[in-house]
């Protein structure tokens, strides 16, 4: 079986940086995904695909797949880039773009 290790990224819904910080272990689809003939809703067989396990660390998560000898990928986490702002900023004279309601 094929897992893999992720660190999740923040939805659009969420304003918090909260349930970020766990690392996210998931099974890769074994199973096409069909729409069903009656209600036309898509499901699979793969009751695996409903999995999410959560661990604090990678090594964790490694350990675990090791463990149970699941073949895995560990995808590196992209760092956020913080730009500091300031109010000021906007008006500032050597702005690019001239400021104009």
């Amino acid at each position: 079986m094929e897992v893999r290790i992720f660190k999740p990224t923040k939805t659009a819904m969420q304003s918090g940086r909260g349930k970020l910080r766990d690392w996210v272990m998931e099974f890769e689809p074994g199973a096409r995904i069909e729409p069903d003939a009656l209600m036309g809703w898509s499901g699979s067989a793969d009751t695996r695909a409903q999995v999410r396990l959560r661990f604090a660390s990678s090594e964790e998560a490694v350990a675990h797949a090791e463990k149970n000898g699941w073949t895995y990928t560990v995808q590196a986490p992209k760092e956020r880039q913080i730009r500091p702002k300031a109010y000021s900023d906007n008006f500032a004279v050597k702005r690019v773009q001239p400021w104009t309601h």
